[in-house]
């Protein structure tokens, strides 16, 4: 009887369902606060310097992430490619993750130290001298923008406020960082940083 209540009773119903999902998701998601592996940093890792900070910016800003991964899956296929699977202790001071799901291009979450900056620079300025095959988009105005710095320190702040652990020398020096460097050398910092806390994993 009292299952026919509920059925006939669409807002009880509807009410019913969000507890139920409300439990299910609590029992998923709880547990892995207490867990290290996702809640402490993996050993080296150190946060993003002021010119790889303003670098993932721009990747952001150039929606690279659209069409690039950062995260490994622990399958043999993807390990043998790209290297060690990701961890969450590898991105405990990336606010936003930006793992993604979309390759159009190749996942960059094990990238750093693979190329040299020339690689890099010849790559962003007109990807098919380097990848004849690749449908990427050139980036060559990035050589010639420049950074002033006037806002890392603030971005610093911002990020110290949700854990990263910045000291007060990193943020009074960040401005001086980046201040006269182009983009482009911003963004190949930020793309030589990335995955080599756990490179030798």
């Amino acid at each position: 009887m009292s299952h026919e209540i509920v059925e006939k009773n669409v807002g009880l119903l509807a009410i019913l369902i969000v507890i139920v999902i409300s439990f299910g998701g609590l029992a998923e998601i709880v547990p892995l606060y207490f867990v290290k592996d996702t809640t402490e940093p993996v050993e080296g890792l150190k946060p993003y310097t002021a010119l790889q900070l303003e670098g993932r910016d721009i990747y952001i800003r150039e929606a690279c992430n659209a069409c690039h991964s950062q995260m490994i899956r622990p399958f043999r296929a993807e390990t043998e490619r790209y290297g060690h699977y990701s961890v969450a202790g590898e991105f405990v001071y990336d606010h936003p993750f930006l793992w993604g799901s979309k390759r159009t291009g190749p996942d960059l979450a094990r990238v750093g130290g693979r190329y040299s900056d020339e690689w890099h620079v010849a790559h962003l300025t007109n990807p098919r001298d380097v990848v004849p095959e690749s449908n990427m988009p050139a980036f060559h105005w990035l050589a010639d923008a420049k950074l002033d710095g006037k806002n890392t320190a603030a971005k610093m702040k911002a990020l110290r406020a949700v854990g990263v652990p910045y000291t007060d020398e990193d943020i009074a020096g960040a401005a001086d960082a980046v201040k006269g460097k182009t983009e482009m050398q911003a963004l190949i910092a930020y793309l030589q940083n990335l995955g080599t806390a756990v490179s030798s994993r």
